[in-house]
């Protein structure tokens, strides 16, 4: 790993853990990292060059180039050395199973940083520890996969001794998962649920087939993510958050969702008890645009377009990443609307054929 690659991880760990520690903000510190993906990162400076962006005409963070999502899947987007890194991320590969989308991690400090640091914010700001039982994969079973390391990351630095994961090589259990529960409840004692929205879909539609319901105690958390990658029948964020008072019988002031991407490095969150309208809020080492889908300008607050993600966590392969999903702007965050479609994604579309020309695709 170069010097300069080493100095940049040290100045990016000391703003996400110390926030800001080094005496830069995230504007300083967003051209500082462009200008390192610039010189490093060849299918990204292609790209840039193409849109005339360079470190000398570019003074604002907002006006660094996004790197289309699809890039991911087609170009091999890395400033260090891909031939033996500390992991490589992969989409789940359900629009195209044969182009799956890769983050490659030559090192996981600021990965790892990142997602502790905004998980003490979002999910546990008043406690240190909580008993952690989680419905999807931990690392072991899927190393391609961010979720599974940042599942095993939070119950190895924040869970308890009791915590578990309840799904083994040939799926969800769920009848362990159903007496832990129980004797929890009977316990009267808190539990943090994790995982995917389709497998909370799979356990809440066994515990209706059986009747099956609980009382968890108070100070639970329900925190889902993903959202359904027809891995299971697919419902509203209404409907499952009602699925999950019902069966948990929790309030929605107890859900949390994170919206999380293969492509980004950092999470983003929804607090139902701090953003009740279905609210994204970032970090402060992430920003979030929303461009207009034809010009991929910024537009006005309040409308709709594309968003557009700059995570400085992302130091190895392109901080701004330019989404397939719509959405608009809040006071606080972003609030998600699903993906772009037919007419909507034409500045998109021309984006990726920007992108592969330059690379000569």
């Amino acid at each position: 790993m170069r010097q300069q690659t080493k100095q940049m991880i040290e100045q990016l760990l000391s703003f996400i853990i110390y926030r800001g520690s080094t005496g830069k903000d995230f504007q300083e510190l967003a051209l500082t990292l462009f200008s390192y993906q610039f010189e490093h990162n060849l299918p990204y400076k292609k790209y840039c060059q193409k849109r005339r962006k360079t470190p000398l005409t570019v003074k604002h963070w907002q006006e660094i180039p996004a790197m289309p999502i699809q890039a991911f899947k087609e170009l091999p987007l890395a400033c260090e050395s891909t031939r033996t890194p500390e992991a490589v991320f992969l989409t789940s590969g359900t629009t195209n199973a044969e182009k799956r989308g890769q983050n490659i991690h030559p090192a996981l400090a600021v990965w790892d940083g990142s997602m502790m640091t905004a998980f003490k914010q979002f999910v546990l700001p008043e406690q240190q520890t909580a008993a952690i039982y989680v419905l999807s994969p931990a690392e072991d079973l899927n190393q391609h996969s961010s979720l599974s390391r940042y599942l095993t990351n939070a119950v190895k630095h924040f869970g308890t001794e009791d915590s578990r994961f309840f799904f083994k090589e040939k799926g969800l259990d769920m009848e362990a998962l159903t007496t832990a529960l129980k004797v929890k409840e009977s316990r009267r004692e808190p539990v943090l649920l994790m995982g995917a929205s389709s497998a909370y879909v799979h356990f809440i539609d066994y515990c209706t087939e059986r009747d099956l319901t609980f009382h968890l105690a108070e100070g639970s958390r329900i925190f889902d993510t993903g959202g359904f990658k027809r891995q299971s029948r697919e419902l509203s964020r209404e409907e499952l958050y009602e699925s999950f008072s019902r069966v948990f019988d929790v309030g929605p002031n107890s859900f949390i969702n994170m919206y999380g991407m293969t492509e980004l490095s950092s999470q983003i969150y929804e607090v139902t008890a701090q953003s009740p309208r279905f609210e994204k809020v970032n970090p402060d080492w992430v920003k979030t645009l929303v461009l207009d889908p034809e010009t991929l300008r910024p537009v006005k607050a309040g409308e709709v377009g594309v968003l557009a993600h700059y995570d400085l966590a992302n130091w190895n392969s392109c901080m701004a990443v330019l989404t397939e999903d719509m959405g608009f702007e809040t006071e606080n965050g972003f609030v998600l609307l699903g993906r772009v479609e037919g007419s909507e994604a034409r500045g998109c579309s021309i984006a990726v054929d920007e992108l592969m020309r330059a690379n000569g695709k």
